[in-house]
Order: C-alpha cells, then sequence, then structure tokens
C-alpha cells in the first residue's frame, strides 16, 4: 500500500469568477457576432442608399424645374418677338391708310402738339371701312381730355360715331352700321351718338 502522498490529486475547478474573467464568452457564437457585423453593414448600406435616392430626386427636381422656367423663357421671348413683328407689320399697313376727310383735335388747339401717327392711320383706315358699307364721312373729332376716343360724322346720319383705337376698325365699324340699321328699323332716326368703343356691346342716345 503506498504512500498517501503518491495518491494523484484531482484537477482544481475554476470558480464562477474566474471564469467570469477568462477570455471565453459563456452563451455567444461567432456566427452571432458575424450576424451582428452583418446587419449593421446592411443598415449602412441601407442609409447610403436612402441618402442616394434623395439626392437623386433632388436633382431630378431641379433639372424639371430647370427645364420649365427655360422653357417658359423660350416662349415669352417667342411671343414677344411675335407681337414685335406683328405691329411692325401692322405699321406698316396702317401707314398706306391717309385720311382725307376733316380731323379735328380739340386738344392740338390748346396745347399745339401734333397728332400722333397711329391716331392719323387709324381716321384713315376707319373712313375705308366706313366706304366700303356705303357711307361716305365727313370728319373725324378727337374729343378734349381723350387721347384714344375718335368720334365720325357721317353724310346723311344724323348722330355721330364714337369709337376707340383700342379695337379694330373693321369690327367696330361694322358694329356700327348694325345699330343704324337697327335704329333705322324702330324709326329712331334721329340719334345724338352711337357708342361702340366695346367690344360685343353697343349704346345709342
Amino acid at each position: 500500500m503506498g504512500k498517501k502522498e503518491d495518491v494523484p490529486k484531482p484537477p482544481k475547478l475554476a470558480s464562477r469568477r474566474t471564469n467570469r474573467k477568462s477570455g471565453i464568452k459563456l452563451g455567444r457564437t461567432i456566427a452571432g457576432q458575424r450576424e451582428r457585423l452583418e446587419t449593421s453593414s446592411e443598415r449602412m448600406a441601407a442609409r447610403k442608399k436612402v441618402q442616394k435616392k434623395k439626392i437623386t430626386r433632388l436633382i431630378i427636381t431641379i433639372l424639371i424645374f430647370v427645364v420649365f422656367f427655360g422653357f417658359a423663357a423660350y416662349m415669352m421671348i417667342s411671343f414677344l418677338n411675335k407681337d414685335a413683328e406683328l405691329t411692325t407689320e401692322e405699321a406698316k399697313i396702317e401707314v398706306s391708310f391717309n385720311p382725307t376727310i376733316e380731323i379735328v383735335d380739340e386738344d392740338a388747339a390748346v396745347s399745339g402738339k401734333a397728332m400722333t401717327a397711329r391716331m392719323k392711320s387709324y381716321i384713315g383706315q376707319a373712313e375705308v371701312d366706313f366706304k366700303d358699307l356705303g357711307y361716305q364721312p365727313v370728319k373725324a373729332v378727337v374729343p378734349s381730355g381723350s387721347i384714344r376716343e375718335v368720334d365720325f360724322y357721317l353724310d346723311g346720319v344724323s348722330g355721330y360715331i364714337k369709337t376707340t383705337i383700342d379695337r379694330g376698325t373693321g369690327v367696330t365699324i361694322e358694329d356700327a352700321d348694325r345699330m343704324i340699321r337697327y335704329l333705322s328699323g324702330i324709326g329712331e332716326s334721329n340719334f345724338e351718338y352711337i357708342d361702340v368703343r366695346i367690344d360685343g356691346k353697343a349704346y345709342w342716345k
């Protein structure tokens, strides 16, 4: 029988406190750490993707506004150019209409200012339009205090015709003709004036 000293001693168990301090993490695996790392990477990628989408949307919005305002500016410039061309063409056409009837500018007699070329052209064109409908204009009067109104006196018509240079002479003279014929039809041949300065409306007194 050997000595007691020769009997091997059982291995010493580590305490729970020692286990806590050890490098082994209980209940955690390498796979779990990898999943957390992958999840974090996916979140970062998702955030970057969202940011890229926001930037792309912002760029697209800016481009849409640039295209829209560019198109609007182009249309405005085109409209102004066309309007300028029409004004030039109208000026060229109006030059050929020189009035032959008597013209009375009530303000010019006081101020001494000459009548504008536009006013003269309007009177000349209206004179032609009246004659085309069988009327004989004898006088045109620009009333005092007015720079757009022209009153026409016609041979054989008791009252005068109030017109404005803001309307075309063609439609204005046609309206005047309809009113003269209407008043003649109802027996109102002695009137003071017919007012055809407003489009689609006519008045008489």
